[in-house]
C-alpha cells in the first residue's frame, strides 16, 4: 500500500490544498500528472534561473560538489520529474517530502541549485523520500536507470546527501503541511507573473521511452527509439 497525503495530516484547513495538488488519493489511471509535479518543477526552475544569473567565479555561485555534472541534461526539470513519477510508481506525496529534504540540504551546505546539479539532487532526494514515505519501493539499480545515472553513482550521492542531513529524514505533519501551502502559494504567484519558463534546450524526451531501452553514456542514459 502506498501512503498518500493522508499519512501526514487530515486537518480540514489544508484539505483543499491536498486536492488541488493531487496529493489526496491520486489514481494513476487518470490522464495527466498530479499538479504537484508541475508546481515543484516551476519552483525549482525559477530558483535555477535566478542562481545562474550570478556571475561565474563569484563566491555567491556556490560550491561544486559530487552532484554537479559537466553539462546540463537535455531533459527539462519538469520532464525529469514526470519521468521519475511515471517509472517509480511512487505516491505524489513523495515529491513534497523530497522538496523538504532538498531545502534542508541547501540550508546545511553552500550549494546552489543550477542546471548542472538539479537533476542529481532531484533523483537522490526523491529516492530517499520514496523509501521514507511509501511501503513499497524498488532498489537503487532501478532508480539509477530511471534517473539516467549508474547505480554506483546513485549509491554515492545517496550517502553524501544523507550525511549532509545527518541522516534525519523525519518530516512532521506540520512541516509537510507548511511546504504544501508554500508550494501552492509560489505556484499561484508564478501564474500571475508569466508563463512557465524553460531552462534547458528541448531534445528527444525520455519521458515516453521504456527504460529497458536505455543504455549508460558519459553524460547519462541514452534511450534508443523503438
Amino acid at each position: 500500500m502506498i501512503m498518500g497525503a493522508e499519512g501526514f495530516g487530515t486537518k480540514s484547513a489544508i484539505s483543499r490544498t491536498y486536492a488541488n495538488m493531487g496529493l489526496d488519493e491520486y489514481d494513476r489511471g487518470d490522464k495527466g500528472h498530479p499538479k504537484v509535479l508541475s508546481i515543484l518543477a516551476s519552483v525549482l526552475e525559477r530558483s535555477v534561473q535566478k542562481n545562474e544569473k550570478v556571475p561565474k567565479g563569484s563566491k555567491e555561485r556556490g560550491v561544486v560538489t559530487v552532484f554537479h555534472g559537466t553539462r546540463a541534461p537535455v531533459l527539462t526539470v519538469q520532464q525529469y520529474i514526470q519521468r521519475i513519477f511515471k517509472y517509480s510508481n511512487c505516491s505524489p506525496s513523495c515529491f513534497v517530502v523530497a522538496y523538504v529534504y532538498l531545502e534542508r540540504f541547501l540550508n546545511l551546505t553552500d550549494v546552489l541549485l543550477t542546471s548542472l546539479n538539479i537533476h542529481r539532487l532531484l533523483i537522490t532526494s526523491i529516492v530517499l523520500a520514496v523509501k521514507f514515505v511509501d511501503d513499497d519501493c524498488y532498489n537503487n539499480a532501478y532508480y539509477a536507470k530511471v534517473g539516467g545515472i549508474t547505480t554506483a553513482e546513485l549509491n554515492k550521492l545517496e550517502m553524501k546527501f544523507l550525511a549532509a542531513l545527518d541522516f534525519r529524514l523525519h518530516v512532521s505533519v506540520e512541516s509537510f503541511d507548511k511546504y504544501c501551502l508554500q508550494l501552492e502559494k509560489d505556484a499561484n504567484v508564478k501564474l500571475q507573473i508569466d508563463r512557465p519558463i524553460r531552462i534547458f534546450a528541448w531534445g528527444k524526451s525520455l519521458v515516453n521511452k521504456d527504460i529497458s531501452n536505455c543504455s549508460p553514456t558519459v553524460g547519462g542514459y541514452t534511450c534508443r527509439a523503438f
